[in-house]
């Protein structure tokens, strides 16, 4: 099922200037990713970018400026997945850290209210009787609930980063990098780095004020952690600020200077927080905490991240991890029925959608984005996953992934200008999206978006491709380049993470865990272990093979052991 990928190596660079600690293979990956020193490289918090240019900013911060000096309710309003839980933590714990006094918190709940700032939510936020509202990786959609909240007299500030609609909702200040007219230079912020970035304007705006006497303010960069873990789940590009960011949050991660609950997450996850990568935070902390959102509420996440009591800490953790084994079932399950689902349409290739849209009455709404994820992973096309809003509900909720070249959001716009009566309600970016319809409209909405995809997809981008770092020299595959490698980054979205290719001769093999093969790969006199998941497909691997892979240290067997992680496997 899983298309042809092409194994293609990046075009070499070796320029640059670089000290003698860097070695020449990080100084090459660094190259071919359009870093020619250190600064570029690894840039520092010093390399911030400016808070000027950041439109709304002024506004922002003179709202909340006044409701601490008024000691009014200020709420903040998460969202339910990694980013919009760490935002929300950093919001709460950053404006206490500035003064705030009265700071509360909420989150929708995915199948009672929907996404985002909507009515049904303010109508229950009225008990708490908030007078300012803070949304965090939303509200630039969430135009009537925004207008709900006006209604009751509340202020709204708009702190978001996704891609606005024709027109802005009516808050009383909007931050977004990417709303109109916005010159702050860098459009990559996640929810939670948009908000980092409102309270380092907040506490310019007080220290100017004279509100820290003759010191600085309060260490923001205490909030650094869990900046990281929002900005690497949300999977937005690590340009050169987000990469700033991240590093200086795993830096607190590896400390052991992080809050209570990260502590507890890396714990439960069986992660060495000395040796924490962004890998380790996009598959190991981020599910976890995601999967309080999907399939229960996020409001057990944000408790997590905000709790200073270890004990209760760890209590959160397990359950988050038992959710999260949860989690893996039933997408699992989804993923098979969709897969099958597809087979029905596709076997005659010339018939297949080359988006497909895929519907199950009986899936969960809070897991078809990891549904679609698997699937456009798998089909190397753009995929749609919808599920019923609750249980036996006409209104879907649906999640889009995309492929390189396809912006979704904008294939939604194309889709919701020709045919207005089909989508309700969508948002998102180019690689991810969400939507809302009616089930009678199903059917039209995947004709329709079809109609749209056939007419961007290219066969060149339907062409799954491996992008590979080139090939390792015998005597750089050793525990001093692997380590220089995991530590080099952060890697992620926009600065992938270096792997490699080469012919291999298999010395032998095992299949472990029913699905992953361990090999032992014979290269230039060297005999090196490798694994690779998920890689047992029945047949045995032929004599010599052609792989991509990663170069890792093998902290399990110690000492100078390294092992390749096997992404790419090809008979010769």
């Amino acid at each position: 099922m899983k298309p042809a990928a092409r194994l293609r190596r990046r075009e070499p660079a070796f320029e640059g200037q670089w000290p003698e600690s860097i070695p020449p293979l990080l100084q090459r990956i660094y190259a071919a990713r359009g870093a020619t020193c250190l600064e570029q490289a690894q840039p520092k918090l010093a390399q911030l970018l400016p808070l000027d240019g950041m439109l709304g900013l002024d506004k922002a911060t003179e709202l909340l400026a006044d409701a601490i000096a008024a000691d009014r309710h200020i709420l903040v309003v998460g969202d339910f997945d990694c980013d919009g839980a760490t935002a929300c933590a950093v919001g709460v714990r950053g404006l206490r850290m500035l003064g705030a006094k009265r700071v509360s918190h909420a989150v929708p709940n995915r199948i009672v209210h929907g996404y985002g700032l909507s009515p049904a939510l303010v109508e229950e936020l009225a008990l708490l009787q908030p007078d300012l509202l803070v949304t965090v990786d939303h509200g630039i959609a969430c135009h009537a609930g925004i207008a709900a909240a006006r209604e009751r007299g509340w202020q709204v500030l708009v702190t978001d980063h996704h891609l606005p609609g024709d027109a802005l909702p009516p808050a009383d200040a909007i931050v977004d990098p990417n709303q109109p007219g916005d010159a702050f230079p860098s459009k990559m912020l996640a929810g939670v780095g948009v908000m980092f970035y409102v309270l380092l304007a907040l506490r310019r705006r007080l220290r100017e004020a004279g509100a820290f006497g003759a010191g600085n303010g309060p260490d923001l960069s205490q909030l650094l952690d869990l900046v990281a873990v929002g900005t690497v789940a949300d999977l937005v590009p690590l340009d050169a600020n987000n990469r700033a960011l991240v590093a200086a949050g795993l830096r607190r991660l590896r400390a052991g200077q992080s809050g209570a609950g990260l502590r507890a997450l890396i714990e439960v996850s069986q992660r060495d927080h000395r040796r924490l990568t962004a890998a380790d935070i996009g598959y190991a902390l981020a599910p976890r905490l995601n999967a309080a959102g999907r399939l229960e509420d996020m409001a057990l996440g944000i408790e997590c991240l905000l709790t200073e009591d270890s004990r209760q800490a760890r209590e959160i953790a397990a359950t988050l991890n038992e959710i999260n084994a949860e989690r893996r079932a039933v997408q699992q399950q989804m993923t098979d029925e969709a897969e099958r689902a597809f087979a029905r349409v596709a076997f005659d290739p010339a018939a297949a959608p080359l988006a497909p849209c895929l519907f199950d009455p009986d899936w969960h709404p809070g897991v078809v984005g990891l549904v679609a994820s698997k699937m456009k992973e798998r089909l190397h096309r753009p995929v749609i996953a919808f599920a019923p809003a609750e249980p036996g509900s006409d209104q879907l909720r649906g999640s889009a992934r995309s492929i390189p070249g396809f912006h979704i959001r904008d294939a939604l716009a194309d889709v919701a200008a020709r045919h207005p009566e089909l989508i309700e309600r969508f948002g998102g970016h180019a690689m991810a999206a969400g939507l809302s319809l009616h089930r009678d409209a199903f059917e039209p909405f995947r004709d329709a978006f079809d109609a749209v995809a056939r007419a961007a997809l290219t066969p060149e981008l339907l062409q799954a491709d491996v992008l590979s770092d080139g090939a390792l020299a015998p005597a750089e595959f050793d525990r001093r380049h692997a380590e220089s490698l995991r530590d080099g980054g952060p890697w992620g979205q926009g600065f992938a993470e270096p792997q490699f290719d080469g012919e291999f001769e298999v010395l032998s093999w095992r299949v472990i865990g029913e699905r992953h093969l361990k090999l032992e790969l014979g290269c230039a006199g060297l005999r090196l272990n490798a694994i690779e998941f998920g890689g047992w497909d029945g047949n045995k691997p032929p004599p010599w093979v052609r792989i991509a892979y990663r170069l890792e240290p093998d902290d399990y067997r110690g000492g100078e052991a390294v092992q390749l992680i096997v992404v790419h496997r090809e008979a010769l």
